[in-house]
């Protein structure tokens, strides 16, 4: 593989960009095909957008709260978008749910990441769920999206024991950082054209 950065990244994020982070630090190996060429922000107070200007990566705030409609808003970001030659979105922590039309405009080229096993847990407060239903693992899933919410196909998952002793929090604190390892692997995967999608799972393709 070259040093040669072939896949250009648009990350949207809504809060403190931990999922942000990991993904600068590995497009910053020389060795990783893909950069980061924009992020966008929901919130004009998202903490991920200190570790965008710390990187030297243009970021957009496009305000919820400045429109009037869902479809007004995700026009504003699809012209924010428009301004940069992105060829994948990475939401990470993006709290909104992305109507048809726009996934429509990215198929197979929208990644998310879900703190569960999935299918398993689909939706919110998913450590509070796994702990009170005693699970003996859960984990965290990179898959893409797809109207129905974290229904996509899944590309990486990483996998931890959930502890006699866990506490939602202590738990989402080891799955995140699983996370951190789960979704460069996912884009490096992506980037170098090894995801063949086939219905709604994944096929890796191997050199």
């Amino acid at each position: 593989m070259t040093d040669r950065k072939t896949t250009r990244i648009a990350v949207l994020i809504s809060g403190r960009g931990s999922n942000l982070r990991a993904l600068i630090d590995a497009c910053a190996a020389p060795d990783f095909p893909a950069e980061i060429v924009c992020v966008l922000s929901n919130k004009p107070d998202a903490g991920g957008i200190a570790h965008a200007e710390k990187a030297g990566i243009p970021v957009e705030i496009v305000w919820q709260k400045d429109y009037t409609s869902k479809a007004e808003f995700e026009s504003a970001m699809l012209a924010a978008l428009g301004q940069y030659p992105v060829d994948l979105i990475c939401l990470a922590g993006f709290m909104r749910i992305l109507s048809p039309n726009f996934i429509a405009r990215w198929p197979d080229r929208i990644l998310n990441i879900h703190p569960s096993l999935l299918p398993d847990y689909k939706g919110l407060d998913v450590h509070e769920r796994v702990v009170a239903d005693k699970c003996a693992e859960s984990g965290c899933s990179v898959h893409f999206v797809v109207p129905e919410t974290d229904a996509g196909p899944v590309i990486v998952q990483e996998r931890v024991p959930v502890l006699p002793d866990d506490t939602p929090d202590t738990l989402a604190a080891r799955i995140l950082a699983r996370e951190h390892v789960a979704y460069p692997k996912a884009v490096r995967l992506f980037a170098e054209g090894k995801l063949l999608v086939r219905g709604n799972s994944v096929a890796i393709q191997e050199d």
